[in-house]
């Protein structure tokens, strides 16, 4: 068995939730925050049998979406006037995805 860890933007989060529990895979959502950007993210917690890792990851894939992002100066907090420190475009979205071996899991 596995865990997945999924953190995917706020923008894509409910299309890939949906896509998941389409799937029929238990599915559930935590609100996180990046530190990086300091914007909102939604960390899944998936687990599932080892055979499906693979589609999972897929859904993820196909449901997340990466796009640019200017970033303000007070997300560049700590830097002062550095080179970059008045904002920029950066790229964000997509998943980061981290997938655990899990030794037992219970269900009450």
């Amino acid at each position: 068995m596995k865990l997945i860890v999924a953190i995917v933007n706020n923008d894509d989060s409910n299309v890939v939730a949906s896509a998941l529990t389409k799937e029929n895979f238990m599915v559930t959502k935590l609100s996180t925050t990046g530190g990086f950007l300091m914007v909102g993210n939604t960390t899944f917690l998936i687990g599932t049998e080892d055979d499906k890792v693979e589609r999972v990851k897929e859904v993820i894939r196909k449901h997340s979406m990466v796009r640019t992002h200017q970033s303000k100066t007070t997300e560049s907090f700590g830097q002062g006037f550095s080179e970059g420190a008045l904002g920029s475009e950066v790229t964000v979205g997509g998943a980061t995805v981290f997938v655990l071996s899990v030794d037992s899991m219970s269900k009450y």
